[in-house]
């Protein structure tokens, strides 16, 4: 599996994109923003010939989303996310005001949805779906246990974990999700999550303060 990472939108969240080198493909969390930014994801898309399967969302607060609209308007996909972050979906363009970034409203239907153990599959790619709520209600991680690369939107940092401040946040679900779900995973995990750099789950236990016992 080919993972190829963009930091997108003034938030600086990464953005996925998994190919199977047959064609298959796949975007986790796609922050594309701007025009540029779309360019740049729509260029790597194509020069590779991918057929994208699907967009995947480990939650959906507003910087992780942003992309979803221009990737389907050009790929005719779906996203597909936990039911329980459905309503991040309402008022994008207000919510990110409140941060204060101005974007276009979308128009987004969840009409897929993922939960506690399914898997998605495309092509050579096999992503089983951990449900991994604290930083949101319904917020998921995606581990590919073949490749052992976790994507874990912003459950977990290098060095740190998700804030649990806003709307279906919650620091004592968020803890537990990271130590029943994530720390059982090999040390040789390699972390992708939606800020900052790659970690490792062997790293985390010995260096992230906040999973310390």
């Amino acid at each position: 599996m080919d993972i190829q990472v963009f930091t997108f939108n003034p938030i600086q969240e990464n953005t996925y994109l998994l190919h199977d080198g047959q064609g298959h493909g796949l975007v986790i969390d796609p922050g594309n923003s701007t025009p540029g930014e779309h360019r740049r994801l729509k260029q790597a898309i194509d020069v590779a010939g991918l057929q994208l399967e699907g967009i995947l969302c480990t939650h959906l607060h507003f910087d992780h989303i942003l992309g979803i609209e221009f990737l389907q308007q050009q790929y005719h996909c779906d996203f597909l996310a936990h039911r329980q972050d459905e309503s991040w979906l309402r008022n994008i363009s207000g919510i990110a005001a409140a941060f204060g970034l101005q974007v276009p409203d979308m128009q987004l239907r969840l009409e897929k949805t993922l939960k506690d153990g399914d898997h998605v599959r495309v092509g050579d790619i096999d992503l089983e779906v951990l449900f991994t709520p604290g930083h949101s209600a319904g917020g998921l991680c995606f581990y590919a246990p073949k490749e052992q690369a976790l994507f874990c939107g912003d459950t977990l940092f290098a060095g740190s974990i998700g804030r649990t401040d806003l709307p279906g946040g919650d620091y004592t679900t968020l803890i537990g999700s990271i130590r029943e779900k994530l720390l059982c995973l090999p040390d040789e995990t390699v972390v992708y999550p939606g800020h900052g750099p790659a970690t490792s789950i062997g790293e985390e236990k010995q260096m992230n303060p906040f999973i310390q016992d």
